[in-house]
């Protein structure tokens, strides 16, 4: 890491507000940024549409933020010593309905201008004023942050191709490249994305994934899990959603039903595509459901050859795909589709394009089970995905682009 004073607070826009279970990169690197810098988290205000709604999914979102609209909740929740998060007493108006243009942006602005009144009230509170504005993809709520709170330095965080879903197509194709362009860094968890970025704005890092590995302990023997009792060797296993929209499920059909000698496992909820499929008429194929986290190695402990047959599409193709770190860190050969962003795993994973060489690249695995020196460079790629590494990765890219500014000015 270059030698250079930045500023020692982060203000970060998250999609997904802190009060809410679901995990994210962005709190993730939150928490760790805490460690050495103080970090402000705007939780997503309440919206007109949720508000009136009243949906009872949302009530325990809309309540707490009606409490902090009426003065009877603290605004303010203390993570941690230097981790706060800050939910914004208003209320912004729902506009994605609206047709992409002027009144959208118009009504946006405005939305902006709510936020960003009530992140100076905090601001002044915690007495935060040369800052760090750090972008989860938010790109419509936080879309002119930059002008309106006038920080020391911007990032967008892009982690996900989220212009290929309905709701953020619709402004976000217009939208998120203006804003990857004037922010004066990108970051990338996924090198597909980082690329994408890159076309919009020349400061783009591809900075890594954080993953939560403690539970894959390959130096752990593991009971056999019941219902894998009586499946023979060799198991090619699939640990994650079976979802058609993420899974190659010709792939799949046409990989169990030319290798009835191979015993394919899968574990995870099915959608309904996969509940249809010609998989569960054939008695190579095990389908044994979701299982909680900490069961998840015990399953992985008994696969032979790990996959992950991705369907290529706008929604998967830029995914950094955890579940491979979880694969690796067990030690287990991995073979996986060939896509931009699989490119950084590809000293450690085999990548096929086609079902032929899928089948040929699982017998090639097949080979390697007891290689123990293959194994521990697995294991080893597999750690050196943390957080605190991701973090230094955006910390050096904050370095590298001031130097370049420093450079272009002198």
């Amino acid at each position: 890491m270059l030698n250079r004073t930045i500023p020692e607070n982060f203000i970060i826009f998250g999609q997904q507000p802190w009060d809410t279970p679901i995990g994210s990169n962005c709190k993730n690197i939150a928490l760790e940024l805490s460690k050495n810098f103080n970090v402000l988290y705007i939780n997503i205000p309440l919206d007109r549409a949720t508000l009136l709604r009243n949906l009872p999914e949302d009530k325990t979102h809309i309540e707490r933020r009606k409490a902090v609209l009426n003065g009877q909740v603290n605004p303010f929740e203390k993570i941690n010593e230097h981790l706060t998060a800050f939910t914004p007493a208003t209320v912004i108006e729902s506009i994605n309905w609206l047709p992409d243009g002027r009144m959208f942006d118009f009504l946006n602005k405005i939305n902006n201008r709510r936020i960003a009144k009530q992140v100076k009230y905090a601001m002044n509170k915690l007495k935060i004023k040369n800052f760090i504005l750090f972008n989860d993809s938010d790109m419509f709520r936080s879309f002119y942050m930059k002008e309106l709170l006038h920080p020391f330095f911007s990032i967008y965080y892009s982690r996900d191709n989220l212009i290929s879903t309905e709701y953020f197509k619709k402004h976000g194709t217009r939208l998120e490249p203006r804003l990857i362009a004037k922010s004066d860094m990108a970051a990338a968890n996924s090198i597909y994305l980082k690329n994408y970025c890159a076309q919009f704005n020349p400061n783009s890092y591809y900075i890594g994934q954080g993953c939560e590995l403690e539970v894959f302990d390959p130096s752990k023997e593991f009971a056999k899990p019941a219902d894998m009792e009586g499946i023979t060797h060799p198991v090619i296993g699939y640990i994650g959603a079976l979802l058609k929209l993420r899974l190659d499920l010709g792939l799949l059909e046409k990989l169990a039903g030319q290798k009835s000698d191979w015993n394919f496992v899968f574990v995870g909820p099915e959608d309904e595509h996969f509940k249809a499929s010609k998989l569960h008429e054939m008695k190579n194929v095990y389908f044994l459901g979701p299982k909680k986290p900490e069961q998840l190695p015990a399953y992985l402990y008994y696969f032979d050859v790990a996959i992950n047959p991705q369907e290529i599409n706008l929604m998967t193709i830029g995914n950094y795909p955890r579940k491979i770190d979880e694969y690796l860190a067990m030690g287990k050969p991995v073979v996986a589709t060939r896509t931009e962003a699989m490119e950084a795993f590809s000293d450690h994973v085999y990548l096929a394009e086609t079902a032929e060489e899928f089948a040929h690249l699982i017998e090639q695995a097949l080979q390697e089970t007891n290689n123990l020196k293959k194994a521990e460079k697995r294991i080893e790629l597999a750690k050196s995905h943390t957080w605190e590494n991701s973090v230094n990765e955006l910390l050096n890219g904050i370095y590298q682009t001031l130097e370049k500014r420093d450079t272009a000015k002198s």
